[in-house]
């Protein structure tokens, strides 16, 4: 058995992802995602306190797309999985993920955390929207 990662595709879900989050949580919702998180809207962040921000995303994103990627490599061993193509494999990953890892997490901070259904909804479906595109990525270009 060999685990074959295609380090590239890894690394082009990583840039991918990061300008999806700055999409996600700037433009589309950034404003009821602050509203929602407590935040002064007048308040800018420190450019340090930004920079550093970006540098630790940059590594999560990096490990997200690489154990991503050695799941769904590990996934392929299973009978039957290869025929299933890209699309159903990228889907099935995603979906089967987030329900089982960011779903739950999502829920438990929203009911014992107190914190509201939309800030659900906002982080929930970035990260179903995330798991999807770089499920997509390694999927394709595996």
């Amino acid at each position: 058995m060999e685990f074959k990662i295609n380090v590239v595709a890894v690394l082009v879900a990583v840039v991918i992802n990061f300008v999806l989050g700055f999409v996600w949580y700037t433009p589309l919702f950034g404003k009821i995602w602050g509203k929602e998180m407590g935040y002064d809207p007048n308040m800018k962040p420190d450019k340090s306190v930004m920079l550093k921000g970006m540098a630790f995303m940059v590594i999560g994103n990096f490990l997200f797309a690489w154990v991503l990627a050695w799941t769904m490599a590990g996934w392929q061993f299973i009978p039957g999985a290869k025929e299933m193509g890209p699309l159903v494999n990228a889907v099935n990953s995603a979906i089967f993920l987030w329900l089982g890892f960011y779903f739950p997490g999502h829920l438990g901070a929203t009911v014992w955390e107190k914190k509201s259904w939309k800030l659900f909804a906002i982080n929930g479906g970035y990260h179903l929207a995330s798991l999807l595109v770089v499920a997509f990525i390694l999927a394709y270009w595996s």
